[in-house]
């Protein structure tokens, strides 16, 4: 699919979609949850869908309710086929392969697309330790399984993801081991595992935080309950940074559906967007954004690692250097996203160079005027983030900006593009 989007000012307001990191988690939840669970505002993104098939192939029996809402029954793990695919979704590897080892059946693990790149080789050095058969490719995708998952005190390397911690979380917790922990050296995204807590606290969960260093499984874990639980997937944050950074450089408008205390890492963006000079609002049932003068800005986003894409379409219209730290935990996403970053910016004339675990983004901006971006033809690497920000960076560009394999949007953000033209930019798609 191809995307083309030309200069545009945006207008109006936008309700924020579903947030997939809430609404996997919560799939995960409700099929390890006995009893019956109604999600609210479910997701329709690709990698939600996954999520949804895979909770089926594991037992649990799905249904949408006449409100829209999602119905799940489960009885706990008890798996339908031998075989799981995960589709491109990071999170569902990396969250159910725990989850789905609690099963005594042998299974496969599976993915696809940009999953297949990404390193396994946690399962292989820590499911052993709790007493699970694991065998990988060579560290890589597909997996072998086989269970039941024993909770047992372990050690773990929170540096490289901290998906794989989630899904330790959510299966000690669904064997309501008592007196055993997870020890986490140098862990990241810390908010993540905030909400994953957070989720967890919903289903009557309690896990002990020490400090991210230690967690503790000493309170109750899952347990039976007539009553039905009803869990709300809030607005996704991760897909409104493109919106606000949208109103941000090219117009005024609200953004509504997020809630302002999540533990959402990307709500970060807010921080971002005050210390480049954006007009921000922040009110009780929406976020207003409009256009001023942006300055440059200093960033870490080592903990929230997805909001470098539209990050550096901000910058690319601030005065000035910018400079965002955490470049280190761009290597495995969709694409290698600094460097898919750095080569389809440059095309629009925007110099992105990388410096150790630095990305220093020069702006288009002096005083008063502002050299428009250039009018060419980028490729989002099959990366959602990608098409997104250089979907944003083309609000202001000199002319039409074409984003080849824009159906990379589907993994996150369906409704994209058609929240773009409901916000009044003019875009055409051409399935090719």
């Amino acid at each position: 699919m191809i995307a083309r989007v030309h200069p545009s000012s945006v207008r109006g307001s936008i309700q924020a979609n579903a947030s997939k990191s809430c609404m996997q988690r919560a799939c995960a939840a409700a099929l390890l949850h006995i009893g019956k669970t109604r999600i609210v505002n479910p997701g329709n993104s690709f990698d939600d869908q996954a999520a949804i098939d895979i909770i089926q192939k594991l037992g649990a029996k799905v249904s949408t309710l006449e409100d829209g809402s999602m119905l799940v029954v489960s009885d706990g793990v008890a798996p339908l086929s031998n075989a799981i695919h995960c589709g491109e979704s990071g999170l569902s590897i990396r969250m159910f392969t725990p989850i789905a080892a609690l099963s005594k059946e042998a299974l496969t693990i599976n993915g696809s697309g940009s999953l297949l790149k990404r390193p396994m080789h946690f399962f292989d050095e820590v499911m052993p330790k709790l007493s699970v058969d694991t065998k990988s490719n060579k560290g890589y995708l597909p997996l072998q399984i086989k269970g039941p998952l024993q909770a047992a005190n372990i050690t773990i390397d929170g540096s490289l993801s901290s998906q794989f911690l989630t899904g330790l979380l959510m299966a000690f917790a669904a064997t309501n081991a008592k007196d055993v922990s997870i020890t986490v050296v140098d862990l990241k995204s810390k908010p993540y595992i905030d909400l994953t807590l957070e989720v967890l606290e919903a289903f009557g969960v309690t896990i002990i935080n020490h400090n991210y260093q230690r967690f503790e499984f000493s309170e109750k874990g899952f347990t039976k309950q007539e009553k039905e639980i009803q869990y709300t997937v809030e607005g996704d944050w991760s897909g409104a940074t493109f919106l606000l950074v949208a109103g941000a450089i090219a117009g005024g408008i609200a953004v509504k559906g997020l809630n302002v205390f999540s533990t959402q890492a990307d709500k970060k963006i807010l921080q971002a967007l005050s210390d480049a000079g954006a007009g921000l609002s922040i009110q009780e049932h929406q976020i207003e954004i409009r256009p001023l003068p942006l300055k440059a800005f200093h960033f870490d986003a080592t903990d929230c690692p997805d909001l470098f894409p539209p990050l550096v379409a901000l910058a690319a219209y601030c005065e000035g250097t910018t400079v965002i730290e955490g470049v280190s935990r761009l290597q495995h996403k969709e694409s290698n996203r600094a460097m898919s970053l750095q080569s389809e910016f440059a095309k629009l004339g925007v110099s992105v160079q990388l410096q150790d675990d630095l990305m220093i983004v020069k702006g288009m901006r002096e005083g008063n005027s502002l050299r428009p971006l250039t009018a060419v033809t980028v490729h989002s690497h099959h990366d959602h983030r990608i098409a997104m920000a250089t979907a944003v960076a083309a609000l202001q560009a000199a002319g039409p900006v074409e984003i080849e394999a824009a159906d990379a949007i589907n993994k996150s953000y369906p409704d994209f593009f058609m929240h773009l033209q409901q916000l009044g930019v003019d875009l055409s798609i051409t399935n090719n």
